[in-house]
Order: C-alpha cells, then sequence, then structure tokens
C-alpha cells in the first residue's frame, strides 16, 4: 500500500493544506480533519490577498466566483482559481490555485491541489484530487457503499486497509485524467500520471502511470 501513500500520490509544494496532509500518511486519514483546518487556515489568511466573505468563507482577491454559485462554509477558494455558473459547493472545501469548479459542479469535504479541473456536472464528495488532476464531463466519486458498510481500500485481495469511514469518495493523484461518465467508486485510489477511459466503473487502488481500460484490462503506460 505503500506506493499510494500522500508522498507518492503528491507534490504537497502544490496545495495551501500542505501542514494538513503531512500530518498523515495515507490521504484518507485527512478526510475527518478538512473543515477544523480550513477554519484554522482561513483565520490566518494575510487580509490583503484574501476576503471573508461569510462564515468561515475566504475568497482570493485574484479568484473568479460567479454570482450564480452557492457557496458554503467552511471554505478556502484560493489565488486565481474559478468557480463558474451555478456550482455547488457544500462547505468543508479547499479550491487551490488556479482550479476551475464548474457548471453545476458540487463539492463537499474535499481538497482541490492547485490548477485541478472539474469543470462539467461532477460530483466531488469525500476526496482529494491531485495537482493537475481532471475529471471529464460528468465524471463523478460515489462516497457511501450501497450497503452503508465501512469503507475498505483494497489494493487486490491480499493488502487492504479498514479506513473506519462511512464516507470516502477518492484519492486522484497528480495528472490524473478521468474519462467522461466515469464512476470512481468508494474507496478508489488512483496513482499519479494514469488516465481513466471514458465511462469506466473504478474501484480499488490503481497504479501511478497506467491506463485503465477495464478492471480487467489495466495496462502501463511506455517510456519516451
Amino acid at each position: 500500500m505503500e506506493q499510494y501513500s500522500i508522498e507518492k500520490l503528491y507534490d504537497l509544494n502544490e496545495t495551501i493544506a500542505a501542514d494538513l496532509m503531512r500530518s498523515a500518511k495515507y490521504p484518507w486519514e485527512i478526510l475527518p480533519k478538512i473543515k477544523d483546518f480550513i477554519i484554522e487556515l482561513g483565520n490566518k489568511l494575510p487580509q490583503d490577498k484574501y476576503e471573508k466573505k461569510g462564515e468561515n468563507i475566504w475568497i482570493a482577491k485574484s479568484a473568479i466566483v460567479y454570482d450564480s454559485a452557492y457557496i458554503a462554509g467552511p471554505c478556502i477558494i484560493d489565488e486565481e482559481a474559478e468557480v463558474r455558473h451555478c456550482a455547488f459547493i457544500r462547505g468543508s472545501a479547499i479550491v487551490g490555485k488556479g482550479a476551475v469548479v464548474g457548471n453545476s459542479t458540487e463539492l463537499k469535504n474535499v481538497i482541490l491541489f492547485n490548477k485541478v479541473q472539474v469543470p462539467h456536472y461532477n460530483y466531488v464528495g469525500d476526496s482529494i484530487l491531485g495537482f493537475k488532476s481532471h475529471m471529464g464531463a460528468g465524471s463523478i466519486t460515489s462516497n457511501v457503499k450501497s450497503d452503508k458498510k465501512l469503507v475498505v481500500v483494497k489494493n487486490g485481495k491480499e493488502d487492504q486497509v479498514e479506513t473506519g469511514l462511512k464516507k470516502f469518495g477518492a484519492m486522484l493523484g497528480d495528472n490524473v485524467e478521468v474519462g467522461c461518465g466515469s464512476v470512481l467508486n468508494p474507496g478508489t485510489v488512483i496513482g499519479r500520471e494514469t488516465n481513466i477511459y471514458p465511462l469506466s466503473s473504478v474501484r480499488g487502488c490503481i497504479p501511478s502511470k497506467s491506463i485503465f481500460k477495464d478492471k480487467d484490462h489495466i495496462v502501463r503506460k511506455t517510456e519516451d
């Protein structure tokens, strides 16, 4: 499971939440801590760069937020981010520098690293998306199992971790590309620079620098 640790998945220079990320080994351990971290950090942000817009809502002055977007606290919208028409941010969300939250996209209890794009009809809940990761139109993170049991991270049949979490969407490493219309099932972890085919149903751990075609066809990318 070591390859799915925070150290292996993420460049911590690309998030305002670096201190929080350093407090754990695996990214899912961060999920219960996001809300309190935002409140603590938000109250320390420089007022010349960030405005407090509501209860525990901090928005960078250089960010673009459409009037029709809904934002609940606690939330930090970082510099040069864009929150588009009818986006729905339900709270406990960090939107990184230059990130895009698009039309009718919904966020809840998430960290979006810098330059993340969730631009078209996405649901991202109880998840962490690494630097420059991108979710195609209509792709979502499913964050609760249908049987309502606690989520287990599975890397094959033998390597498993009980998270103790009922709500856990997906952990995307840096530069992950998720194809349109895909569903990332609860407890999905995707390594850096991996591509997910459109209309995929993904579960478990997917290695870095791979192409996911379906659960039986996961191939390594060839080196240039």
